[in-house]
């Protein structure tokens, strides 16, 4: 238990940093982009008095620094990055209310990705340079290398429109409607993740079958299936689990595509509508969000993997 705390602290305080870097950016970078929030809300036959009249309302006629610290304010002791510049609600509100079919999508994307890259990757380390290890090599470095959104309007002509066993947008209401609603969007996106997860544990698992304890084993005549399963996956996992963890950023990031690919109101929906009006606090606030979310998920999986593997453990103490 100590053990495991002391994980927890130690990559929290590394992401301490990260978090204000994160902060910082999310601010300055959006305020780089051309484009005046006010005029883009009044239309295009918007009178500049009322335009700087808007803006002053808005506070976004103060001094840079002034319209940071106030933004940083909001972030520290409510957590949110102010009010929607349409709609008037709380970032933190929009956030939370779609951000339920988003988590969805992602735990969804997260078994399946596991589900496809595990057998993969055992079938092409078990037959090692064999037909189905090129196989399994080739073909999801084909599916890596298409686009997200293409990904998902092929998964809705196939099995949407032309077989008909999933909805072809939306999020559906009945009894189990939901999972069916989120299923295509996970598969996407775990489509899109599962290649590198089959690559790295492939080559672990190669390394764990040509390991001298997996000899040693043989020797002993341990079944085969018992040496697999028992000794040489846990041998195998924790470097993808840690891939995993790094490829929380594809994870989140996916999802938020694939959403608008099948019409579901969720985060990224809502991304992309206040990146078309120019909403500044609802863009700051699901950036945020999403890179907070990043930064803890990649430092839990750091904080499991130095409490499973004690020379991770001692690498992170030597930094």
């Amino acid at each position: 238990m100590r053990r495991a705390a002391g994980a927890v602290g130690r990559a929290l305080a590394r992401t301490a940093p990260v978090m204000l870097g994160v902060v910082i950016a999310v601010f300055f970078l959006l305020r780089l982009v051309p484009g005046d929030p006010a005029a883009m809300i009044l239309g295009e036959r918007a009178t500049p008095e009322s335009v700087a009249a808007l803006r002053a309302e808005l506070g976004l006629d103060a001094p840079l620094w002034r319209q940071f610290a106030g933004f940083l304010g909001q972030v520290v002791l409510h957590f949110d990055t102010g009010a929607s510049l349409v709609s008037g609600v709380s970032t933190r509100e929009l956030v939370i209310a779609t951000a339920p079919v988003s988590a969805g999508i992602v735990v969804l994307a997260l078994l399946l990705a596991v589900l496809i890259a595990v057998p993969l990757a055992l079938v092409a380390a078990l037959r090692r340079d064999g037909w189905a290890d090129h196989l399994v090599r080739i073909v999801p470095a084909v599916g890596m290398g298409m686009p997200l959104f293409w990904l998902g309007l092929l998964l809705i002509i196939v099995f949407a429109v032309q077989l008909g066993w999933f909805p072809v947008g939306g999020v559906g209401s009945g009894p189990g409607e939901p999972l069916r609603s989120l299923f295509l969007p996970a598969l996407a996106v775990a489509l899109g993740m599962a290649p590198p997860l089959i690559r790295s544990l492939r080559a672990q698992l190669v390394d764990a079958l040509e390991a001298d304890f997996v000899t040693t084993l043989r020797a002993a005549r341990v079944p085969e299936r018992r040496i697999v399963w028992r000794h040489v996956m846990r041998s195998a996992a924790l470097p993808t689990l840690t891939l995993l963890g790094v490829n929380t950023a594809y994870l989140i990031g996916g999802t938020l595509v694939v959403e608008r690919v099948f019409g579901i109101n969720g985060v990224g929906s809502l991304l992309f509508q206040s990146i078309g009006t120019r909403d500044f606090p609802v863009v700051q606030g699901v950036a945020l969000y999403c890179a907070i979310a990043v930064v803890l998920v990649t430092a839990a999986t750091e904080a499991l993997a130095s409490v499973l593997d004690p020379r991770v453990r001692r690498r992170g103490r030597t930094r």
